[in-house]
């Protein structure tokens, strides 16, 4: 296999990786909108980026989609702090008008010389070929060090999630650990548009904790399960991209919703067949019991 190769599947699996675990704190601590606010706030950035820029350059292309991503943030909060509309149709309002504005700069840049060549489009839905090995090493060092950032404050994110109350008792600073993680979801989201693409990179953030969640009641295994399932659904979807020739995003969302859906059905706890298997049991048991009981009394 090529080197080329093996290090977009590497660069895949560690930012499936990243997006799963971080995808996990944001599922619990209900910011689940807040990642695909992000993912499509950044177009914007992106193709503005590219206007001051002049050509492709993966790393410019994701400070654009920060600044534009932090710009969103502001936006929404500004919205709930001074009107009465809520967080969700904050988020709503901030997303499309954002993503609109994007979707006129693209196609502003595509009806100019050169702008089709440019490898912004492969924002809108990801394409793994497309990155360059400059594009995978910004990818790798940010989802190796969002990875470790994870593990070093997997306690006080712990806390801060099921129990921001104990958590200020404590004298954990949870003011800070909240912008952390804020960041680490706008990160994750910002590196992984080339490779998943504006429009689906909230599912790869998504989905895999919704999967993981369906096999455990414990933090620990659910990030890592979630982690797990993020990484193979990257991979298996960058590896037929690479194949088909086809754009990586969906690729990668169809094996994320595969496992979420192998999940919901065959999990042992929480599955629907296995809840199902177990009513019929009990429904089994119940009958026995009742005959049973029945012949006892005719007895």
């Amino acid at each position: 296999m090529d080197i080329n190769v093996q290090w977009v599947f590497t660069s895949m699996a560690l930012l499936g990786l990243a997006s799963g675990m971080i995808g996990t704190f944001a599922l619990l601590k209900k910011q689940s909108l807040i990642g695909d606010a992000m993912a499509h706030a950044a177009l914007p950035g992106i193709c503005i980026a590219f206007l001051l820029y002049g050509q492709k350059s993966l790393l410019v292309f994701l400070i654009g989609a920060a600044c534009s991503g932090y710009i969103a943030t502001v936006c929404i909060q500004f919205i709930v702090k001074h009107t009465r509309i809520k967080e969700d149709a904050a988020i709503g309002i901030v997303l499309s008008v954002f993503f609109g504005l994007g979707i006129v700069l693209l196609t502003w840049i595509n009806q100019h010389e050169g702008g089709n060549q440019s490898g912004i489009n492969d924002f809108l839905f990801g394409k793994a070929a497309s990155l360059t090995g400059s594009d995978v090493n910004v990818l790798t060092v940010t989802a190796i060090t969002m990875i470790i950032t994870i593990l070093i404050f997997f306690k006080e994110f712990k806390i801060i999630t099921f129990d921001r109350t104990f958590a200020q008792g404590i004298g954990v600073p949870v003011s800070l650990l909240n912008g952390v993680l804020m960041f680490l979801i706008v990160s994750v989201v910002v590196i992984g548009l080339q490779a998943v693409g504006v429009v689906l990179m909230s599912a790869l953030f998504i989905t895999p904790a919704l999967a993981a969640r369906y096999w455990t009641e414990k933090l620990e295994w659910m990030t890592l399960l979630a982690g797990v399932f993020g990484a193979l659904s990257g991979v298996a979807g960058a590896y037929t991209s690479l194949v088909a020739y086809v754009p990586t995003g969906p690729l990668v969302i169809i094996f994320a919703t595969m496992l979420f859906l192998f999940s919901f059905l065959f999990a042992p706890k929480r599955g629907l067949c296995s809840k199902m298997i177990r009513r019929y049991i009990q429904r089994r048991t119940l009958r026995s019991k009742q005959l049973v009981y029945k012949r006892g009394e005719q007895a």
